[in-house]
């Protein structure tokens, strides 16, 4: 998935003449801790929260000393939005074009919404995590152990430790019964760390996902 697919609606740029009670407000009423400064369909800086707090409210944001200018480009893939976001602590990023305009700002929200679907968190079916050294990591392998056990792999991730050559596999599978995968598993000598299975019960993963979504807008 490519930035601009999830670039979001209804998010109004602050422009050079807003006040600083005016950001405020808005960033208020939408529930987040940044908005793009922009002159002239070009991005100026990304306003904090902070920023504003920190201002008298009736200055206006083109006069505040904010050059942090952050932004990804539409044609870049959701992991480098993810990646900024992240690496700042952002609530939302500024979207440009080829041409550096300025297209809109894809958020937090929307970016955990798309990898929920991505990673099938919603979809019924078991999690087994998996510690193995990076040279022993062979994904055909592991397809092929689930695959053999009538399931599918729903979502794979892997983390790394930086203190040495493991690293943690953690899989989403089709099945809500995994016992027989993970005796496969423990047949081809693998380490499970932990498994999980959530019995089927989508209703109480979705009523969680939406208390988590809540709790991101608070």
């Amino acid at each position: 998935m490519i930035v601009r697919n999830l670039i979001q609606d209804g998010v109004v740029p602050l422009e050079m003449n807003d006040t600083c009670r005016d950001a405020l407000e808005y960033m208020e009423d939408i529930c987040v801790a940044h908005l793009p400064l922009v002159r002239e369909g070009r991005l100026v800086a990304l306003v904090s929260n902070f920023d504003v707090y920190r201002s008298d409210m009736e200055m206006k944001v083109g006069d505040l000393a904010v050059t942090f200018q952050p932004f990804v480009y539409d044609y870049q893939h959701v992991f480098d939005a993810l990646r900024i976001i992240g690496q700042h602590n952002l609530t939302l990023l500024p979207v440009l074009d080829a041409y550096d305009n300025y297209l809109g700002t894809i958020g937090q929200q929307k970016l955990v919404r798309y990898f929920t679907d991505a990673y099938s968190v919603m979809e019924p079916g078991g999690i087994i995590m998996l510690e193995m050294s990076a040279n022993d990591y062979m994904l055909s392998e592991i397809a092929r152990i689930v695959e053999e056990d009538d399931a599918k792999i729903l979502s794979l991730t892997m983390e790394s430790d930086p203190e040495s050559t493991k690293i943690m596999v953690s899989i989403k599978v089709s099945k809500v019964d995994i016992s027989a995968i993970l005796q496969s598993f423990n047949r081809f000598n693998y380490n499970i760390v932990a498994s999980f299975s959530e019995h089927g019960n989508n209703d109480d993963l979705r009523q969680r996902y939406s208390e988590f979504i809540k709790y991101l807008t608070m």
